[in-house]
């Protein structure tokens, strides 16, 4: 920040100008702002509106800027030294001529954990191995840049880089406009046409997907955004599949053919028929697919062999031997002690030192100098035994920034990490990059935080030339497609059950809030209220609301605080809330902005609303209204936003499945009492189903049964009753199949449950005595509920888990039919 005597240098004296006119106060609140912007856009959690402490992600408000002509001279460096690290990687995976030559120990090759015997490469296998790089660098007291550490696998912070910048750019937006900074997305567009370039030959229009663990990979969120930026599919290693040697995704029409891998987990990890054996997460055959040459990887799947921190003590005479010049950016001062030279120099002073695995690039290193000695000499002992699993970098003292601090700016460390992408032809550098703010220099001595303080990083130019992004390739035209089936089986899964868990809070919400109206009288409620409280007790432990122990209208305080102990954490409602949070993180991929700003905000709302009520009936009452309000935005987002497409299919599905079942499930307990007391039973099917103002309208005060199962069961016009979950299921079920395929005799089935319902309606409306008829369909509902659940069984079987049709032996006819249909 400062020159050598000791004044401002201008770039800094630019920025922080513009800093000082918000002033101290100002300042704090924009960081506010700014951690409130990372926390409502989900960045900081691994779950939408829940901090997770360790996990949480800071943006300092005070960004890193670097000028042109500076990052101009890492970009070189950091090119080279990937055409170096690229160079050297063809060669330990083909011909192996510096481990024959004796230019590189072998120890650190075959020793190492990331070393992959079954990557190996034939020889006329020029397809690079590796297409994205990155580097940690830390600048010394000299004002020169060093490599901490190369990053050959796939290193992760290029999305929260570009998070950094959008969030920062909304927030303090003054702070831009003294200066011209780089932008980031040509970065995106640049990295988006290698990857298509990167496809085999003579594939038109290629398909990239990038390949992630899923929602437990601590990057996930940087999957999800990558994949938007990138235009690539989000996947995981279940939605694919090796056929004849060639990768497949599974989607709902069948299979998709995948030219492409952006690979977002551990090489050790993607071929368990070949690699690691106990991982569950990877594609059997796909490095057999690569070998062919049918589906490239980016990066190769050992490319982390590069990582090993002793290889940076060889790279200058590697540069010097496959480049045949120097190496322009150093790195940290680095010595393998396989060699006695090197054990020597850390033997006669190992305070200068710290010491690493030699091969194992994520391990912490250990600082002697902060040792206790007897620890240090036990150290210094296992490296003579040993001196081969171990390497020794030099503690250089990192330089610092301003970051802003509780009293004000405060000097700290902190290492920048720069991200480069192989174009076809040269290597380019994202114009900025990611700096992560040390709270002490002594960090260095171990792995770089998971969560913590990171900076925007501002490459500044004086010019105002256009940027010249990648020349287009040609691509043939597209035909045009409306399907609803090109969606991977275990997304349309995930929205399936994000619909039913969404209704499923709602559901129960209706039912607490329904009992605690009654509860909220005390002494004073009625008789029938006491039998209303009964059935609504009966549809709570359907519902798994309660325990049957807590039922009954005998037990009212008992009732009460199982109704309290449902909202915690481990409670129904609140286990549910986690469910939802999992889902909407699940498919975030398949959300808008605005979509999954909607989600978890009224989300974070409703638990906020719900952890407040403290052992109130009155805050209970409130915290069902807020999961309500919930589910209403839900269901209008979705209406509103969502193509009418695969996604927005299952996900509506999932809903019509959850609330078919629980109405039919409700009426039949409110109908299950004698016909003379039918009258109390349809007024609280009413309630349940939020149609008490339509049947007053039609029918005024006058309560009959079939007016009111015709309204709640029977009207596929009305949205809270059962006919129009049946209709919308019959509809969506069409949608996905072919005429005479089995998808669309599932559509038949539902069709047949709504026949079977409305005769149900026809039947009470032609009896003699409509309380009697009404008093005895209960069975036939509970029935109606069973057949949704197996239809609900028959979709997961058909569309989620892509199971083979059930073989049916001695039947016939139409029940045959929907038994292989499942």
């Amino acid at each position: 920040m400062v020159d050598g005597r000791g004044g401002l240098r201008p770039h800094w004296r630019t920025l922080l100008g513009a800093f000082s006119a918000l002033g101290a106060d100002g300042l704090a609140a924009r960081a506010r702002r700014l951690d409130r912007a990372f926390e409502e856009e989900g960045v900081t959690s691994l779950l939408p509106g829940v901090s997770t402490g360790a996990q949480r992600w800071r943006c300092d408000p005070i960004p890193l800027p670097i000028p042109e002509g500076e990052f101009a001279e890492i970009e070189t460096g950091l090119a080279q030294r990937a055409r170096l690290l690229e160079a050297v990687l063809q060669d330990i995976y083909g011909r192996q001529e510096l481990l024959a030559d004796g230019v590189l120990p072998p120890a650190l090759v075959f020793a190492n954990p990331c070393f992959l015997r079954a990557g190996c490469r034939r020889s006329e296998d020029a397809a690079p191995m590796m297409q994205f790089y990155a580097a940690d660098l830390v600048r010394g007291p000299d004002g020169a840049w060093r490599v901490l550490a190369d990053r050959t696998a796939g290193a992760g912070g290029v999305g929260y880089a570009r998070e950094n910048r959008r969030l920062l750019a909304q927030v303090i937006p003054e702070a831009f406009r003294p200066m011209q900074v780089r932008q980031l997305r040509p970065f995106f567009d640049v990295w988006q046409d290698a990857l298509h370039r990167l496809a085999p030959p003579g594939r038109r229009n290629p398909i990239v997907a990038l390949l992630t663990q899923g929602i437990a990979d601590p990057q996930w969120f940087e999957h999800m955004f990558l994949s938007r930026e990138l235009s690539c599919a989000l996947v995981e290693g279940g939605d694919l599949t090796v056929r004849g040697g060639e990768v497949f995704l599974k989607t709902l029409r069948g299979l998709q053919q995948v030219d492409v891998l952006l690979r977002r987990m551990d090489g050790r990890m993607l071929d368990p028929l070949e690699l690691e054996t106990r991982s569950l997460q990877g594609v059997s055959g796909l490095l057999n697919a690569a070998r062919h040459g049918t589906v490239r990887i980016a990066n190769d799947a050992g490319s982390g062999a590069l990582e090993a921190p002793a290889f940076a003590a060889f790279l200058p005479a590697l540069c010097m031997r496959l480049l045949g010049e120097g190496l322009a950016m150093a790195s940290v001062p680095t010595m393998w002690l396989g060699e006695a030279q090197a054990r020597a120099l850390v033997q006669q002073d190992p305070g200068r030192w710290l010491i690493r695995p030699a091969v194992d690039g994520k391990a912490h290193a250990l600082a002697p100098m902060l040792m206790e000695p007897a620890i240090r000499q036990a150290l210094l002992g296992r490296i003579e035994e040993r001196p081969r699993e171990w390497a020794a970098s030099a503690g250089i003292p990192p330089s610092v920034v301003p970051c802003l601090g509780e009293s004000g700016m405060v000097p700290k460390s902190l290492v920048l990490r720069v991200f480069m992408v192989f174009d076809g032809t040269r290597w380019r550098a994202m114009q900025g990059g990611l700096a992560r703010v040390l709270d002490s220099p002594d960090q260095l001595a171990g792995g770089l935080p998971k969560g913590g303080t990171s900076k925007d990083v501002w490459v500044l130019t004086e010019d105002r030339a256009d940027i010249v992004g990648p020349a287009a390739l040609a691509i043939p035209t597209l035909q045009l497609r409306r399907t609803s089936g090109d969606l991977p089986s275990r997304v349309a899964d995930n929205l399936f059950w994000l619909g039913r868990y969404v209704e499923r809070l709602e559901h129960r919400a209706r039912l607490v809030r329904a009992v605690t109206g009654r509860l909220s009288r005390g002494a004073a409620i009625m008789p029938r209220e006491l039998a209303e409280l009964n059935v609504l007790s009966r549809c709570l432990t359907e519902a798994a609301v309660i325990d049957n122990e807590d039922a009954g209208i005998g037990a009212i305080a008992t009732l009460t605080d199982a109704l309290f102990a449902s909202t915690r954490d481990t409670g129904a409602i609140g286990a549910n809330f986690a469910s939802v949070a999992r889902l909407t993180e699940r498919v975030r991929d398949r959300l808008t902005g605005d979509m999954y700003a909607t989600f978890t905000q009224t989300l974070r709302a409703a638990r906020e609303c719900v952890s407040d009520i403290g052992h109130s009936l009155d805050g209970l009452a409130s915290g069902m209204i807020a999961i309500m309000r919930f589910s209403a935005a839900v269901a209008g987002v979705a209406a509103e936003n969502m193509v009418r497409g695969g996604g927005w299919l299952f996900l509506d599905l999932g809903r019509r499945i959850e609330r078919a079942q629980a109405v039919a499930s409700e009426v039949a307990f409110a109908l299950d009492m004698p016909a003379p007391r039918i009258e109390a039973g349809l007024r609280l099917v009413l309630e349940l189903c939020d149609s008490a103002i339509t049947y007053r309208s039609r029918y005024m005060n006058v309560l009959q049964p079939a007016p009111v199962l015709d309204l709640v069961l029977a009207d596929q016009g009305n949205p809270r009753g059962l006919a129009f979950q049946l209709a919308r299921m019959r509809t969506r079920l069409g949608e996905l199949g072919d005429e005479g395929s089995p998808r669309d005799m599932l559509a038949g089935f539902a069709a047949g449950l709504l026949a079977e319902v409305e005769a149900l309606v026809d039947k009470v409306l032609a009896a003699e005595n409509q309380s009697v008829a009404a008093a005895a369909i209960p069975p036939s509902l509970h029935a109606v509920s069973d057949g949704i659940a197996s239809l609900s069984d028959r979709i997961t079987r058909r569309y989620f888990a892509l199971l083979p049709a059930v073989q049916a032996v001695g039947m016939s006819g139409q029940m045959a039919d929907l038994r292989g249909a499942a």
